[in-house]
């Protein structure tokens, strides 16, 4: 969706030498000529796209989401930068409901390489393209061009949807970005998304959700503040946290694919589990839990540790953050099966193996072990790692982007969790937390 994490503080503010600054000014002369012949990004047709298209999801999401979506009132003719957090696929449009002027996304390369259907996305929305987990300095001068051209651009700090239910880490790089426009700062709030539809799961529960701009942030308010001061503003406005029992949300599968987010069991450690309605069980041990509707977990039959996704998420991290990766070089901590394609950015995705044998090491990830089509992806290589959706995982392997995509019950979490593990060690970081969400 469109989502995406910052990396701006190297991109933005980095101290060149005389001799590079030179160069770098012919550089901008030459990009600002050739920007002058470039079509306008802001287009009048994407404001009719909005009128046309804005009453129409209005009633979708109300019937389908229970969603109540304030609009904006306060929004006038200025443009701003709308920063929300990020708990469903359907994020982009509750904004856009709430704005009566098209807002601009930043959008992730998987929806660019969908063929014809990437170039119909394009022609109607416009979003701003950015490579998943990368430093694009490309999507930062697009953001300042189509702020340049009046228009008001919808970022999730967070880049990904929350697994557990509560608004996950924000780059502080956000705040870079955010003074570089110097438009007011929108901050839109989604409550009761993750109780609605979990990243996790394919099914929509029966509850209810409110989206709104919480608060507005005037450029005199916060350019006066340090980066780190409003770094840390839009982080607490934006936090939500559904880790409590607060109503219910109804589904007659409401574990349904619960193994997507969960990979480490409190009795057996790294594990696998299934999903089967409203149970999920560790196929180690067998232990049962129930996913209730008000988003509580009960062990059937036991005392499960955990009483909340929160918990549980936040328990799996510590457990990564304590494991030796160079334990797992020799023999994988996950071997399973899935396709491998190529993501061709900007084009389409080139299938590479059906059903291959992936392993999961310490240090680096095999794709078709095994096959003479065998590819070695050594972590020291691998420039980023991302989660896509709800289970497929992107590789970033120099020029190239492998995406894997497994069966429904795929954990791809996992992939992320332990390459981000891998590089903490390796920077000398043994008590790093962060581990790539």
């Amino acid at each position: 969706m469109f989502t995406v994490r910052y990396y701006l503080c190297d991109i933005l503010f980095t101290k060149q030498d005389p001799e590079t600054d030179s160069q770098s000014g012919k550089r901008d002369e030459v990009r600002m000529e050739k920007d002058k012949k470039q079509e306008k990004w802001v287009q009048p047709r994407h404001r009719v796209i909005r009128k046309i298209l804005g009453g129409t999801l209005g009633v979708y999401t109300r019937l389908r989401y229970h969603a109540r979506i304030e609009p904006f009132r306060e929004e006038g003719d200025r443009q701003y930068l709308v920063l929300m957090n990020h708990q469903t696929p359907f994020d982009q449009f509750f904004v856009s409901i709430s704005f009566r002027q098209p807002v601009y996304y930043m959008a992730t390369e998987d929806i660019f390489s969908l063929g014809w259907v990437s170039s119909l996305i394009r022609w109607l929305v416009a979003p701003i393209p950015i490579k998943k987990q990368a430093m694009v300095i490309g999507a930062v001068r697009t953001c300042i061009r189509v702020a340049g051209e009046g228009g008001t651009i919808g970022i999730a700090p967070e880049g990904n949807r929350t697994y557990s239910g509560k608004t996950e880490y924000m780059n502080p790089s956000i705040a870079f970005l955010a003074k570089k426009l110097k438009l007011p700062i929108a901050l839109y709030r989604i409550e009761g998304g993750y109780g609605t539809q979990p990243r996790w799961s394919d099914c929509i529960r029966r509850g209810t959700m409110h989206c709104y701009v919480s608060e507005v942030l005037e450029p005199e308010q916060y350019l006066s503040m340090t980066n780190d001061e409003l770094a840390a503003r839009i982080a607490k406005g934006l936090y939500v946290n559904e880790g409590v029992a607060d109503e219910a949300f109804r589904h007659k599968r409401k574990a349904q694919y619960l193994e997507r987010a969960v990979y480490v069991c409190p009795y057996c450690g790294l594990s696998t589990f299934e999903s089967d309605g409203n149970f999920v069980a560790c196929k180690k041990c067998g232990r049962r839990i129930e996913y209730t509707e008000k988003k509580e977990l009960r062990g059937v039959g036991f005392d499960f540790p955990y009483r909340f996704m929160t918990e549980w998420y936040d328990a799996q991290c510590d457990y990564v953050n304590a494991l030796d990766t160079a334990d797992y070089t020799e023999t994988p901590l996950y071997r399973e099966t899935a396709s491998v394609f190529e993501v061709l950015l900007k084009k389409r995705k080139l299938p590479l193996m059906e059903n291959a044998t992936v392993a999961l090491y310490g240090d680096r990830l095999v794709l078709g072990e095994g096959s003479d089509g065998e590819i070695c992806l050594p972590f020291s290589e691998v420039s980023a790692l991302s989660v896509l959706g709800r289970n497929k995982a992107n590789v970033y392997h120099g020029e190239k982007v492998y995406q894997l995509k497994g069966s429904k019950r795929f954990n791809a979490l996992k992939y992320v969790h332990i390459y981000y593990r891998y590089k903490n060690l390796t920077r000398g970081e043994s008590d790093g937390k962060f581990l790539g969400l």
